[in-house]
């Protein structure tokens, strides 16, 4: 938690500012009982009205001066921990942007969310919480004991007596609920993620019927997550009983023994009521020092949180900021002798990929489900870094490259087409801020999007809800496939991105793509499960089980790759008995 200081630095006139107010009515609240002691020694034993009547008037008015304080202190607090989170979630989510896809999915999408979220607010809480009661709860203990010595020292024993035993009872109590705030954020995760996952596939989860488990599956982890802060609630709900009680005691032993005193002359009775005031207020003081170690226990698990995402070190670092220049007549990407393992996997996703691609050449990528086409892909924008080898774009190692330089070079398909909420202007606009409606529109026809956007009532100017969930599934990969083409990238890289085009809007889209890359000598790379969709490639690359088993054009591969070959009549020969 210490760490998070320097984020303070610049509300360092609040958090001065806020414990000097805070202080202020402090000192104001210990004079209240003696100014009460003088109403009741004076004004009441004396029946002097006008004298009850003018320290009543002080008493309001170190209330009005205190509650003023109160609120200079409160704003204090507030400007100072919400600009604290402000900047704690600017800088987390700067963070998280930096890392890689490798640190994200170690860490998980739920978690990020949970730790931007939900721990930054425990903090923000512990900021507020410590300009307020910081300095002036103790200052609240250490002054009614020596205002207490100051009336009767004698009877200031009693207090000498119950604080430690008030001191023990709050320690035996947070050292054993302390520990159990670190597993109720645990909780929180399991939860988030469960919340996430079915919002997000809802559709899915109503299609297989699964409503019911998904609810027993969130049933569990919010009970799991219940009996954790029940237990932590039965030992903290022991606190105010406890504490109540050694203080009530210690109240009647005052009454009891200042009753002797008054009766001895030692103390006025007013005197025995400003004690019982003292004690009042050590009472709440070290309960409001409890709430603050509980709340600052809860901020420190979750500053332990934040620090862990903080100090993720990104395997993807951006070496280089000048621009560089690229090689001529070098090949636009060139795989040498490339490895890949994923963080935390044993086994290489990908072994010793080495192949080149010429400036406007097509090359089809295919293979069995989880043979390594994409991650294959991913490494040529630098999603992720080879753990042996290199990728090489125009003769540059990718590495070298500034991560804004090489990434514009290209336009990516990702396999699930992604829309963000906004029109679809905006969402064309990603690559090429400027782009003008002539070329959105070129984009689109393309892609064969222009259709359909032109029956919109709204075209480029209607909205895209959050994700594209007013779009079909077809819809949205044209879309993204438009959005890839806008900016004239020299790279063109369709992940699997026609999966839901029918066969007839895929060759229109592929011949589309052909033409277009023999015009602006654009490198195209289809990754895909259909022999069709790359048989047309200049060259095709077999992968199987994270190698390349075979490399060639389509008539090549068919007399010697059995893998291809096997996809290739497995498929058609399916399309022959439809026909």
């Amino acid at each position: 938690m210490l760490r998070f200081i320097r984020y303070l630095k610049r509300f360092w006139k609040e958090v001065l500012i806020g414990p000097i107010f805070k202080l202020t009515e402090a000192i104001f609240e210990l004079i209240v009982p003696l100014v009460m002691a003088k109403i009741i020694d004076v004004g009441i034993a004396n029946r002097d009205i006008n004298y009850v009547l003018k320290m009543g008037g002080v008493m309001v008015l170190l209330g009005v001066v205190g509650l003023c304080c109160a609120m200079v202190c409160q704003y204090c607090a507030a400007r100072a921990s919400q600009g604290f989170g402000t900047v704690v979630r600017s800088e987390m989510f700067s963070h998280i942007n930096r890392l890689s896809h490798g640190e994200i999915d170690q860490i998980g999408t739920p978690s990020l969310i949970t730790r931007i979220t939900n721990d930054v607010n425990q903090m923000q809480l512990a900021v507020a919480m410590l300009i307020r009661l910081l300095i002036r709860s103790p200052f609240l203990v250490l002054g009614a004991a020596v205002m207490a010595v100051i009336i009767d020292w004698k009877l200031a024993c009693i207090f000498f007596i119950a604080g430690p035993l008030v001191a023990m009872v709050l320690y035996l109590v947070l050292s054993r609920s302390i520990p159990f705030y670190r597993i109720i954020q645990r909780k929180l995760d399991r939860i988030s993620l469960i919340t996430r996952e079915n919002l997000s596939g809802v559709r899915v989860i109503r299609a297989f019927s699964r409503q019911e488990k998904e609810k027993e599956r969130f049933l569990e982890a919010s009970t799991d997550q219940m009996n954790v802060s029940i237990s932590v609630g039965k030992i903290s709900a022991l606190l105010n009983p406890l504490t109540s009680v050694i203080i009530n005691l210690a109240i009647a032993m005052v009454i009891w023994f200042g009753g002797f005193r008054v009766e001895s002359g030692g103390m006025t009775q007013g005197e025995v009521i400003a004690f019982v005031n003292y004690l009042n207020q050590i009472l709440l003081a070290m309960i409001a020092t409890a709430n603050l170690f509980v709340i600052i226990t809860k901020a420190a698990a979750s500053a332990a949180r934040v620090n862990e995402v903080l100090d993720t070190v990104p395997s993807v670092l951006n070496y280089s900021i000048a621009d560089v220049e690229g090689k001529m007549n070098e090949p636009k990407i060139a795989f040498n002798h490339v490895s890949f393992a994923y963080p935390s996997a044993g086994d290489y996703s990908l072994t010793d990929i080495s192949f080149e691609v010429s400036s406007g050449q097509t090359i089809g990528i295919i293979g069995g489900t989880g043979c390594g086409k994409s991650t294959l892909v991913n490494l040529i924008p630098r999603f992720y870094d080879t753990s042996k080898g290199s990728v090489q774009v125009d003769g540059i190692d990718v590495q070298k490259y500034p991560m804004k330089q090489l990434r514009k070079k290209m336009g990516l398909v990702p396999q699930k087409a992604v829309l963000f909420s906004g029109t679809l202007r905006q969402n064309m606009s990603w690559h090429k801020k400027d782009a003008t409606d002539e070329e959105i529109w070129k984009a689109l026809e393309i892609a064969q999007a222009a259709e359909f956007v032109r029956k919109m009532p709204d075209g480029l100017d209607t909205v895209i809800l959050q994700g594209g969930k007013n779009l079909s599934g077809g819809q949205k990969q044209r879309l993204t496939i438009a959005r890839a083409l806008i900016g004239a990238p020299e790279i063109l890289i369709l992940d699997d991105s026609a999966s839901a085009l029918d066969f007839a809007t895929d060759a229109a889209l592929r011949r589309s793509i052909a033409l277009l890359a023999s015009q602006q000598e654009m490198t195209v790379l289809i990754v895909s499960q259909r022999a069709n969709t790359v048989r047309y490639a200049n060259k095709i690359v077999v992968l199987d089980d994270g190698k390349i088993v075979g490399m060639g054009t389509h008539e090549q591969l068919l007399k010697d790759c059995k893998e291809y070959a096997e996809i290739y009549w497995s498929q058609n020969e399916q399309a022959d008995m439809v026909q």
